[in-house]
């Protein structure tokens, strides 16, 4: 099994365990989802506010670890493997992160939520850069344009500038700590943006090509 595979399910152990050490600790209704503004606006069972993040690590490890099984480009995947692999760590850390800020915030210790997710988004994002970057043409990872689909060309022009974006995008998310009033449009902005003209671009740049 790969260290980044091993890596992950001992992040996905940890979880589990921390779940159970504060089982007792836990009220009977905890808080599990807080708005924009950092305030609580859902709450659940205690069974599920502590073993629900770790089953959703669970599912989403095995998810990823089979997708690249299944490509019809498997054998692009290979070619940036291992940072996908490194995404999958990434990924499963920042549910634990989540996860171990949910129970602190249940134990009574009071901060803004959505602030203290806001590097941890900013690290996914930024990340998300660099796999994009070194993406070459699948079904399941990258900007999955109709276009960028069609065309290595296309794909690798694209995600050359969709992986700059994203990077920008991870490092404009992680100012919002220092501007609270506006820190939700230092995160939606940015990666709105890198949506929106990746996916124009991509089509454009397939309409040279196919114009040509």
């Amino acid at each position: 099994m790969k260290i980044t595979n091993i890596v992950a399910l001992i992040v996905i152990v940890v979880s589990f365990g921390i779940g159970f050490y504060f089982y007792p600790q836990m009220p009977d209704t905890v808080a599990s989802h807080w708005g924009s503004s950092g305030q609580v606006n859902g709450y659940m069972s205690k069974f599920w506010g502590l073993f629900l993040m770790p089953i959703i690590s669970l599912l989403i490890f095995l998810l990823l670890v089979f997708i690249p099984k299944i490509d019809p480009f498997k054998e692009n995947v290979e070619k940036f493997r291992k940072y996908f692999d490194t995404f999958i760590v990434i990924i499963i850390t920042f549910f634990l992160y989540i996860y171990l800020l949910t129970i602190f915030w249940n134990l009574g210790i009071r901060f803004d939520m959505f602030l203290a997710i806001l590097p941890a988004i900013a690290v996914m994002f930024y990340y998300a850069g660099v796999l994009i970057g070194k993406s070459k043409r699948n079904w399941f990872i990258g900007i999955r344009t109709p276009w960028t689909l069609s065309s290595d060309r296309v794909w690798d022009k694209t995600h050359r500038i969709g992986g700059i974006l994203f990077k920008i995008s991870g490092l404009l998310t992680i100012l919002g700590v220092f501007f609270e009033s506006y820190a939700i449009w230092f995160m939606l902005v940015p990666i709105m943006f890198t949506v929106f003209y990746t996916t124009i671009y991509s089509y454009i740049e397939y309409k040279k090509e196919t114009s040509a």
